[in-house]
Parts: C-alpha cells; sequence; structure tokens
C-alpha cells in the first residue's frame, strides 16, 4: 500500500466525521450553502457534461476504435456476460433502486407542488397535470431518465479509461493512469496522488451514504417481519453485520465472494420481480412498460439537453436531474474502476455496449414494475386516485415504507406478504454487501498503486473504516450532510472524468495503425 496515500485519506476521513460530528449544525449550513452555489451556477455545467460523455460513448461503438481489446489482442474475458452483467447491476445501482424505485415515480405522478416546487415539470408542460394515466407515463419516464442511458454514460467513461490504460497500456489500474498522455511518468507523482485520493474518498463516503440509506429500509423491513424496533441501535447492529459480511466477501475475492454474490442478487430479483408483475397488474404493466420505453426513447435527447430557468422549474430540476448527475459523477470513480477490473478482454464496443444498454435495460424493467405497480394501486385506490396511501407516505417522506406498502397491496399482508418482504429484505442486505465489498477492493487497489490483489489485511481495515464512518455519521445525523458533499465534491470529480475522457481519445488517435497516430507510445509501468 501507498503510504504517503493511504495516511492523507485516512487523515482527511477523519477530520470530515470530526467536523460533520462534533459541529453538525455548521456542517450543515456549509454542505447547503457550497451544494445551493454549485447547483445554482453549475446546473448547465453539469448537463452540457453528462450528454456530452454520451456523445463519446457513441462516437466509441460506431468509430472502428471499438473494434480494439481492452487487453491485448488475442486476450479474452475473464468472466462469463452473465456474471458480468450481474456484477455490473449490483454494484452500479444496488440498494439505490429498491429505495428509490417506489418512492421517485409516485412522487413524480403527485400534483400537489407540496415541496414548494412542481412535482414533475415535465408531466406539466405536457399538459398532464391531473393525476391519471398520461401523467402515470411522464412519472415513469423521468424516472428511468434519472436511472437510464446518461447516468450509466459516465461510468462507461470512467471505466473504459480506467481498462483501456491498465490492459491495453501495462500502466497501473488507478484513476493516475488516465493523465498519461498529459504528464508522463509525473503520474507517479503529487498529481496523481491527488487524482487517486478523489477515488479513495469517493468510495468511502458513497458507500457510508448508500450503508445508512440501507439499514433504514431494511429497520422498516425487519420491523415489519419480527416487529423489531427500526430505531438507531437495529441500524447500528444492521451496519456491524453487514459490514462483517462485507468483509468476507472481500477477502475472498472477485472470482469467489463477490461474483457468488452478485449471480445470487439477480436470481432472487428475478423472483421478487416476477411476483410484483404476475402478481400485480401484468397486462397493464407489460402495456406500461411499452408506452414507457417509446416515450423515453421519442424524449430522452430532448430531456438530456432541457435547461429549466422559471422560477419552480429550475428548484425541481436542481433538486432531481442536477442532484442525480451530481450522485453519478461523484460514484464514478468508485464504480467505474471497479468495472473496468472486471471488464478486461473485452472490445471497447462490446464494453460500451454492455455497460451502456444492459444495466439501463434491467433498470427499466425493475422501475417499470415496481415504480408501475405503486402507481397502479394510487389510479384504482377506492377513495379515488391518489388516496391509497403510497403517495402520503411519499409526501411525508417517508421513503423506506413506500416499497413496503406497495408489496403488501400486491399480496397482502399475510404470509406472501411475510415471504416477499423478507426477500426484500435480503436484497437489501446483499446488495449493500456487493456495493461495499467491491468499494473495499476499489479503494485497496487505488491505495496499492493499481494492484490487483491489495492485501487482505488492508481489505478488512479498509471494510472496518466504511462501516465505522457510516456508523458515526448516522449516530449524529450527518447522512444528509454527507449526501450534500457527495454533490459538492462532484464539481472537481467532474473535471478529472473530463480530463480522463481527453486522455483515453488522445491514446486511441494515436493507436498503432491508425491513420491520425502521431508517434505516442505509453511504456509499461507499474512503480
Amino acid at each position: 500500500m501507498h503510504r504517503g496515500m493511504t495516511i492523507t485519506s485516512g487523515a482527511l476521513i477523519l477530520l470530515f466525521v470530526l467536523f460533520t460530528g462534533l459541529s453538525s449544525d455548521t456542517a450543515a449550513v456549509v454542505f447547503g450553502t457550497a451544494r445551493a452555489w454549485i447547483e445554482g451556477t453549475f446546473s448547465g455545467y453539469y448537463l452540457v457534461t453528462v450528454v456530452a460523455l454520451l456523445v463519446v460513448c457513441a462516437f466509441i461503438v460506431c468509430s472502428r476504435y471499438g473494434s480494439i481489446r481492452l487487453g491485448t489482442d488475442d486476450s479474452r474475458p475473464e468472466f462469463s456476460n452473465f456474471a458480468w452483467f450481474s456484477m455490473l447491476f449490483s454494484a452500479g445501482i444496488g440498494i439505490g433502486i429498491l429505495f428509490f424505485g417506489v418512492a421517485e415515480p409516485i412522487f413524480y405522478l403527485d400534483n400537489t407542488d407540496s415541496f414548494g416546487y412542481p412535482n414533475n415539470p415535465h408531466a406539466d408542460m405536457a399538459g398532464a397535470t391531473a393525476i391519471g394515466h398520461e401523467r402515470a407515463i411522464d412519472a415513469l419516464r423521468v424516472t428511468v431518465f434519472h436511472w437510464g442511458l446518461h447516468g450509466w454514460a459516465i461510468y462507461v467513461i470512467v471505466g473504459m479509461s480506467l481498462a483501456y490504460f491498465a490492459y491495453r497500456k501495462g500502466l497501473p489500474l488507478a484513476l493516475r493512469s488516465a493523465l498519461y498522455p498529459f504528464i508522463g511518468d509525473r503520474i507517479f507523482g503529487p498529481a496523481g496522488h491527488l487524482f487517486d485520493i478523489f477515488g479513495v474518498l469517493g468510495c468511502v463516503f458513497g458507500v457510508a451514504t448508500s450503508l445508512g440509506l440501507g439499514v433504514s429500509q431494511m429497520g422498516v423491513g425487519l420491523e415489519k417481519l419480527f416487529g423489531i424496533d427500526d430505531g438507531l441501535p437495529t441500524q447500528l447492529v444492521l451496519i456491524a453485520v453487514i459490514s462483517t459480511l462485507s468483509i468476507i466477501s472481500v477477502v475472498s475475492g472477485v472470482q469467489k465472494g463477490i461474483r457468488i454474490i452478485s449471480v445470487l442478487n439477480i436470481w432472487v430479483s428475478a423472483v421478487v420481480i416476477g411476483i410484483f408483475l404476475f402478481g400485480g397488474p401484468t397486462l397493464w404493466l407489460i402495456q406500461t412498460f411499452g408506452e414507457t420505453l417509446a416515450d423515453y426513447a421519442t424524449e430522452v435527447i430532448p430531456m438530456g439537453l432541457w435547461y429549466a430557468e422559471q422560477s419552480g422549474t429550475s428548484e425541481w430540476q436542481q433538486a432531481w436531474t442536477i442532484f442525480y448527475w451530481g450522485w453519478w459523477l461523484a460514484w464514478a470513480p468508485f464504480v467505474g474502476l471497479f468495472i473496468a477490473r472486471i471488464s478486461k478482454g473485452r472490445t471497447l464496443r462490446e464494453f460500451v455496449l454492455g455497460v451502456l444498454l444492459v444495466p439501463t435495460l434491467l433498470a427499466f424493467v425493475w422501475l417499470v414494475i415496481f415504480g408501475g405497480n405503486a402507481i397502479h394501486q394510487e389510479l384504482n385506490a377506492a377513495g379515488g386516485a391518489g388516496t391509497a396511501g403510497i403517495m402520503e407516505m411519499v409526501r411525508a417522506w417517508d421513503l423506506p415504507s413506500a416499497l413496503f406498502a406497495t408489496a403488501d397491496g400486491i399480496v397482502g399482508s399475510g404470509v406472501f406478504g411475510w415471504v416477499l418482504s423478507a426477500m426484500m429484505v435480503f436484497l437489501l442486505m446483499s446488495w449493500f454487501i456487493t456495493s461495499s465489498d467491491s468499494g473495499t477492493l476499489v479503494l485497496t487497489t487505488i491505495l496499492s498503486l493499481g494492484d490487483d490483489d491489495p492485501p487482505k489485511l488492508f481489505r478488512v481495515f479498509w471494510g472496518v473504516v466504511i462501516g465505522l464512518v457510516a456508523a458515526v455519521l448516522l449516530v449524529v445525523g450527518g447522512l444528509s450532510a454527507l449526501q450534500t458533499a457527495l454533490i459538492a465534491a462532484a464539481l472537481p470529480v467532474s473535471v478529472v472524468i473530463l480530463v480522463m475522457t481527453l486522455g483515453v481519445l488522445l491514446s486511441l488517435f494515436r493507436e498503432p495503425g491508425d491513420p491520425y497516430r502521431q508517434g505516442f507510445r505509453l511504456r509499461p509501468r507499474r512503480r
């Protein structure tokens, strides 16, 4: 492990936790002010950045560079397509899609503007102001927009850059390697250390934030299943249990722990999705899926380019779209490096299409089936549209309960309801384990300057650090400030990603045999 980066990263994490914990009110003001300034000043920059990354993905797929392999010309993938897709989806989305899968579509279906801005300006602009089928399609379309192609394009670029320089050019599997076309061997100096420290901080804070979200929803599930109080003590015990399981998984390595749990996630997810699909309004969900897919296909480009300037709509865009783009950007070093780690041997075209399309399609199916069930219950409530109770939970920002309330509306609260809730609690736990163990593997890989098999002792150490950070922040109520800090961190990270994009494009243009080659050559080096 690199001593300087390890000590610096640990010190920064300690300072952040102490500042948040001992001065929570001051921290909330500082982070809130920073977030408001960034969202108000850089909203257009975030929108243009994400669209530009999606355009680069399209260019790679359509160009002759798509046939270049992430490795030597004769290398082949290490994992099967199914295992690869399972790990992509589990590490890239995980708990978030369970946490927001019901709540977000219901929020956009609502038309009360109870948060001080329109719940869904896209639906309002289309004239779908009343709670009904047309607004429901708009609600699902906006949801999948935030979880679809634009977000995954960010992961594609980061993962492709890291895998290309590591497996094609023999450089460390670390963020610093993308700087090689610009500064050469100086990537092993302070500039490279700074790039990698960004990745470490993103891993720790990102996973800790997800753990905070996940244990709050798991607590609601355990209270429903066993009558256990879902308060802070239960959540702290859950953090300890999950962190222990994550450490066991990450110590066992990618081929064993992470791959097995990721594949298990997909199978259990398939069962849960099947229950929601066939236990709910099946034909209506299938029809809604087709309508939403068509609506998304025709509106995805205008939605990506839309910049809200009016009061109210701009607040909504900052609170939701800009928040999501910042979230994807802040997580990109962590998820991108993990995707790179499992993608050796694939062609650039295969990599881009696989990472961009397959997780997006899986998220699409998940969101339409889960959110669609909740929407159908609200549209067909006995007391009239919007009276099923799920919308009331979302208005009260009780997002963890919305998922289980939707499940009760499908199978009831009897034995079948208990079994379904148990499977969802299992998914919350297993998905977090895959996020945590992959995050731990990523940051130890970064701190060891790209070692594919970092020391097991340090995997244990950083797995404990992530659990402790989540626990401390949960105790002092710092998760809200942490989420805000992630959005603020997305600004410098976005600059890092743009530099990485330029670096990999420059190197591709100078690949041997390319007519635009200008004598550029990378010399393999590890240290």
